[in-house]
């Protein structure tokens, strides 16, 4: 699935579209990929010179919770709703590849907890268990 699929897909536009290609979707697992450069609109105002521009941790974890929100059936909408034992091992900087894999932990009804990471070559650079709220999709008419 490539970016034009994700833009169909994800209800989210630029720049908050965080995920470049999904690179397998199985059953209760989804590993996406984000090639991060200089030219994201966060690295403009984040870090300034002399300091290295560093992806915002914000900006990982919504990442994360849009691989997540792929673990829900086609047509609805992810609305995330917690995030726990968040934590970002690495740096992440322009020139890096970004993959991110969700794996569901658990789920109840509407509510879908996955448990998360995002890596860069190998490296673990984020980690969080993400709770996503399933809803209808808010474009659809009611």
């Amino acid at each position: 699935m490539g970016i034009e699929d994700l833009k169909r897909v994800l209800p989210v536009g630029y720049p908050y579209l965080l995920i470049d290609r999904v690179v397998e979707r199985g059953e209760g697992v989804v590993v996406t990929r984000k090639c991060v450069t200089a030219n994201e609109p966060y690295f403009q105002g984040h870090f300034r010179p002399p300091f290295p521009s560093i992806m915002p941790g914000t900006m990982i974890l919504e990442g994360m919770a849009q691989t997540a929100g792929l673990l829900l059936e086609k047509g609805r909408l992810a609305v995330l709703a917690g995030v726990e034992r968040a934590r970002f091992r690495r740096p992440v900087v322009p020139g890096d590849v970004l993959t991110i894999t969700a794996r569901v932990a658990r789920r109840r009804g509407t509510v879908l907890v996955a448990e998360v990471r995002a890596e860069v070559e190998g490296e673990l650079a984020a980690e969080a268990l993400l709770t996503l709220v399933e809803r209808e999709d808010v474009g659809q008419d009611r």
